[in-house]
């Protein structure tokens, strides 16, 4: 099957099984996203939606957290994994968003990626969910799913590849969504250790179950 029938089929299937998908992180508003976020790297959305709620209540916009403090931030948040690290991050990006945008959430890519704490793939989810804009985030789900499938080759080697390959084959409007249908594939279905493929709707135009299903034989 060539790659851009695969692509068609994975299309038209999470088309119709997952139309209003969604991140599963809490949120009310586009700085609150950005802190769940950041929290999230090597961290499970669970774990940060549960420290969240005080955090937001407490911490509202980014002019009160940039008046707080790192000793002060990590206590809300130290159930999460590299908790010292991300209360700097923390801090330094709600300050650097009042010194250089207001206090708000920028929506390009560059000056996103100037903020303490925001890598591409963070800006990217920031890019598709509070701005609905055609960026593609990969995490090790994307990255893991895209290749079992047979959405990206063998020589995509990189998350930065993965997301070429995948923009260059999603139709722009559909990117925003497809980013959270990989994710929750490969949370739920698609899973590194014990991938469910018995219950996998897609198995039928998956090179990872074909190749299964030929050992197996």
């Amino acid at each position: 099957m060539r790659r851009q029938q695969i692509y068609d089929n994975v299309i038209t299937y999470f088309s119709e099984a997952m139309p209003n998908v969604e991140t599963e992180l809490h949120y009310d508003s586009p700085f609150h996203l950005l802190i769940a976020v950041i929290l999230s790297a090597q961290c499970t959305d669970k774990r940060v939606n549960m420290i969240t709620p005080r955090l937001f209540e407490e911490y509202p916009t980014a002019e009160v957290m940039a008046a707080s403090n790192e000793d002060v931030i990590y206590e809300y948040i130290k159930s999460v994994s590299y908790p010292n690290n991300k209360a700097k991050h923390l801090v330094g990006m709600a300050r650097m968003l009042m010194e250089e945008y207001n206090g708000e959430v920028p929506s390009d890519l560059d000056e996103l990626t100037k903020l303490p704490g925001v890598g591409r793939k963070t800006a990217n989810v920031i890019q598709a969910v509070i701005f609905n804009k055609a960026a593609m985030a990969v995490d090790t789900h994307v990255f893991r799913v895209s290749h079992r499938i047979g959405l990206v080759s063998d020589k995509c080697t990189t998350p930065y590849s993965v997301e070429k390959e995948l923009v260059k084959h999603i139709p722009n409007d559909i990117i925003p969504r497809a980013h959270h249908w990989l994710i929750l594939h490969g949370r739920y279905v698609c899973q590194s250790r014990k991938p469910k493929c018995e219950k996998c709707g897609i198995k039928e135009f998956c090179n990872y179950f074909k190749k299964k299903s030929a050992i197996c034989s």
